[in-house]
Parts: structure tokens; sequence; C-alpha cells
């Protein structure tokens, strides 16, 4: 059927594009570097931005929209977060079309020239600090804690689907405080909150951390990050949350009137997580076989096949089928009943397990007559004969289970691909040889930062807020020798 897929150990990248391409996931554009998310990757967004957008409602934030597009000076306003998005930015000029005299189809009106040029959203702390200004005038304004889910267009030259686009999904968290003390207590509280929803939902362990000042979010005082670990032995960024101290509210003038009737600056954070987390879902899971998505985020949780081989077996599946979705339906059980007659059982088989649904159930003759119902669990392709009695309570222990075993093994695997590298051959034996995050000391310098980046590939990807087993204290660079506070976490990434 065309659904063959490339081994990881012969085309990690290929692989990763089979699945994504294969199950449904998305499609290519026909925009360079943009993608199309097809019915089952949103499906699987939605999930996760259902969770997410509880998770902030039940911590006090509400959402609302910003403006797609941004005057180019509000971007001159803070001078690192220009410097940091400048070559990413996607620039309207223009506000008109024309029909091509030359008849070559419509040109550009070279008449319609906007008086300022507009960039697409690269991100949106401009325009809302902007929006800020007229809604903050005194302490008893704050805090304002505001969520957007949105688009943005950040130009890469190389993409990848949901790793890396030049237009992507997202939600972006902007909050205005009263103090500095409030501001990072608020960047801590939404680091926790990507935490739990990482680790609970989507299976997947990371680990929390503070990027180094060159990895640092353009414009931010501290970025706070999670870091998961995909089974190629790369890191990827699974979150963000930036403590802006007064940066952008001095650029933009937000001041308030505080408790001691004195004019000061607004303190700011930042958050946000985007669509590549559905892609970290693909690595961080997914086999040569397809997909595996944990159960409290799966489009479908369980999917019910019949089996049968004459129209009389039909009818009584048929019908004893239907009972069982209808109650596993009453659980709260994301459930389908695939009864097409145009393919076999093996071949929905396969599907279903390219898709990466947690759990199958198939009931067939026998298992009317013994009462029971087949249960395949697509983690570890376990078969179980569940009793048909309370089926739904036993599907339901299952898909926890389900849930569980994923993460552990995740992280199992995380866990074991932390490695301590004392020396520089060491660090790049282990980058060569098994990949993963390699902890080792450093001097604090950017110099050797970029060194390290330049000569090995690897970047920090966290210092870790707390430290990690096989952290010596005080050390010596694994470059340059000088002295080191601690060891950071070292590794490729996407």
């Amino acid at each position: 059927m065309g659904k063959e897929i490339t081994s990881r150990l012969q085309d990690y990248a290929q692989w990763y594009n089979d699945l994504v391409i294969k199950s449904g996931l998305a499609d290519y554009s026909a925009v360079r570097g943009c993608m199309v998310i097809k019915p089952y990757g949103y499906a699987l967004w939605e999930n996760m931005q259902a969770t997410l957008d509880k998770m902030f409602k039940d911590t006090g934030h509400q959402n609302a929209y910003f403006p797609l597009f941004i005057p180019k000076s509000f971007l001159s306003r803070e001078a690192a977060h220009v410097e940091g998005f400048a070559k990413e930015c996607a620039v309207v000029t223009h506000y008109r079309l024309k029909s091509d005299p030359a008849g070559g189809g419509v040109i550009v009106d070279p008449e319609a020239a906007l008086e300022e040029e507009l960039i697409v959203r690269p991100t949106s702390e401009t325009i809302i600090w902007n929006t800020y200004k007229n809604w903050i005038q005194s302490y008893r304004d704050l805090p304002i804690l505001i969520n957007q889910w949105a688009n943005v267009v950040r130009w890469e030259m190389r993409t990848r689907l949901f790793l890396r686009t030049a237009e992507f999904l997202w939600q972006e968290g902007h909050t205005a405080h009263a103090t500095a003390e409030e501001a990072m207590e608020e960047a801590r509280r939404m680091l926790e909150v990507y935490t739990h929803f990482a680790e609970s939902y989507m299976a997947l362990p990371v680990i929390q951390g503070i990027k180094s000042p060159a990895e640092r979010f353009a414009g931010a005082v501290e970025t706070f990050c999670i870091e998961a670990l995909m089974q190629d032995g790369k890191a990827l960024q699974a979150g963000t949350s930036h403590f802006l101290g007064q940066n952008f509210a001095k650029a933009f003038d937000v001041q308030f009137l505080n408790k001691n009737n004195e004019q000061e600056y607004v303190w700011a954070t930042s958050w946000g997580v985007s669509t590549r987390l559905i892609g970290a879902l693909v690595m961080a899971h997914g086999d040569d076989d397809g997909l595996k998505l944990p159960p409290r985020l799966a489009p479908i949780q369980v999917v019910l096949i019949p089996v049968y081989k004459n129209d009389e077996q039909r009818a009584a599946i048929d019908a004893r089928a239907r009972e069982i979705l209808q109650s596993l339906k009453q659980a709260g059980i994301r459930a389908q009943y695939d009864d097409a007659d145009h393919v076999r059982p093996g071949w929905k088989y396969a599907e279903y397990e390219l898709k990466g649904v947690p759990l199958r159930l198939s009931l067939g003759e026998r298992e009317l007559q013994q009462h029971q119902i087949e249960a395949v669990r697509r983690d570890t392709r376990e078969k179980l004969s569940l009793p048909l009695d309370h089926v739904a309570e036993k599907v339901l222990r299952l898909l926890d289970d389900i849930q569980q075993q994923m993460f552990e093994q995740a992280k199992a695997y995380r866990d074991q691909h932390i490695t301590p590298a004392n020396s520089w051959e060491e660090f790049i034996h282990i980058l060569d040889e098994q990949g993963g995050f390699v902890y080792a000391h450093w001097d604090g310098t950017e110099e050797t930062e970029i060194r390290i980046k330049e000569l090995s590939k690897a970047t920090i990807r966290c210092i870790p807020l707390s430290p990690w087993p096989g952290d010596d204290g005080p050390g010596k660079c694994v470059l340059t020798g000088q002295p080191s506070a601690r060891r950071v976490l070292f590794a490729r990434a996407y």
C-alpha cells in the first residue's frame, strides 16, 4: 500500500519524514518552507492545545489576540530583540497588485508602497507592549496575564516538517507585573506548567534549566527551558519561559504608579511552545512501524476492528461491537469503530499501528463465544484477552499503563544518554559514538561556548536548575582548562 518506512538506523531524517507524511500528520505545501497540517495532525495539536489552554486558565491567564503585522519601527526599539530576529523577518512593503501590462498576470503596484513596512510577526513582544502602554497606569492594573494562540513566521532556510518551518502555530504568553519578584515567579511557574505537560501528557522526560547568554531569547534577562532527548541522540528544546526584566517596558515607555506613588517601569515575562512538540512526539516514541502516541493526547485512543468470515457472523459481531463502542465513549475514551469492508483486518492493523493508536481491540466469532475481546498494545505489542464485562474500565487502566510505560521507556533512554566528559577527546567521542547529553565543565565565557560549537556542532542546551548526578562541583573547562563553577549539558540539537 506504499506505506514502507525507512529504518531509523538506515536514515533517521528520512524515517522521520516518512512517519510524518505516511501517518497523515502533515504534507508539504506549494509555499517553500511551509507545511499543511492534515486533519489527523491537527487533531493531535487540538488535544495539546486544549490541555495547555486549561493549564493556562487554571493559573489565572486569559486568551487574547494581537495583530499579525508589526510596524518595522517597533522592532527597532529593543536592540537585542531586533538583532535576534532581523534575519528571519518577512516584510510587507506594498498593499496592492495590478495587472501586468505585458500580460504576465499580476505584478506589485509600484505606486502602492507602504509608508512604513510591516513585519509579519516572528513573535509578539513589541506589538503587545505597545498595546500594554494604553492598559497600564497604576499598580492596580497589574498583573496582566495574557496568552495568545497564533501563527508566526520566521524565514528559515533549512526546514523540516513540524521541527522548523517558515510558518508555525504556537501559543505565546505575555505578562506584566509590578515587581521583579512577581515576574520571576511567573516565569518559573510557566516552566513548571510546561514540564508537567511534557512529562504527564506527552510522556516526554525533560530537564529544566537556564539558557546560557548566547542561547538566551533575544531581549530576555533570563531564559528558562525544558530540554528533551530524541532517539537519535539529539536534543530538542521543548519549551521556554523568559524573564524579560524591564527591557520591553523601557523600549515602549510602559510605566505605572506604584504603591509609593512613584513612577516605575513594568516587569515582564513571555513564554511559548509550538507545533514542534508534534515533531518531538514522533522522534521520542516512534519506531520503524509508525507512530506511538501517548494515550492522553492521541486523537484515537482505541480502535475497534470486527473480524468475520460471512454475513451472519458480521451481523452478530457488528451488533456487539457497537455496544462496546458506546460503552467506551460513555467512559470518555476517544474510540473509533472501523467496519470498512473493502480492506482486510490485517491491513487495518498495520494502518492503525502506523498512526500510533495506543490500543487496538479485535472482535471475532471466537471472542464472541468466549465472551472476551482481543487487545493489542501499540507500545509493547503485547496481546491480551479482556473479558467483555466492564470492558471500558479495563481499557482505561490499560491506557493509563501505556501512558506511564511510554514515559518510563523514554526516561530510561534519556538517563542512559547523559554522560560526563572530563576531557575534550572524551567530549567528542561521546558525541560521535553515542550522542545524547554530554555533562561537562565550561569556563562560562561566550568565546569558549562559540568555539565548542564550531568544533563539535554541540551547543549548551541548558545549565540545569538542579545539579544532575555526576556533577562534582567546581572543575576545569573541557576545552580551555580554565576554572569552571559547575557542569552544564551540551548536545547536538534540532
